[in-house]
């Protein structure tokens, strides 16, 4: 798939991306390289081959989870600015 100018500019607003007009022909050869990358992965033959969640194969030893220390809000609030039926209290941030 070849990548021309008015398809550097739509993939430059879609991104906001700024890309000035003298660097639009370089940047679309530069698309055109990464695409041309992208499509030879899509040749490797990887019948064979397991999927990965991970690269190493080795388990995670995870420690049971215990409560060991509970009912403590009043000495972890005890320094908080503002607390409130035991939570600490913050600014809004989402209207």
């Amino acid at each position: 798939m070849a990548i021309d100018t008015q398809m550097v500019k739509k993939i430059a607003f879609l991104s906001h991306l700024k890309v000035e007009d003298d660097k639009i022909a370089g940047t679309a050869q530069e698309f055109d390289k990464i695409l041309d990358w992208v499509g030879q992965l899509s040749e490797v033959d990887t019948t064979d081959v397991r999927p990965l969640s991970a690269v190493n194969d080795i388990d995670l030893i995870c420690r049971k989870d215990e409560v060991t220390e509970g009912n403590q809000a009043d000495k972890i609030l005890k320094n908080a600015p503002v607390a409130e039926y035991d939570y600490f209290v913050v600014p809004k941030v989402v209207e």
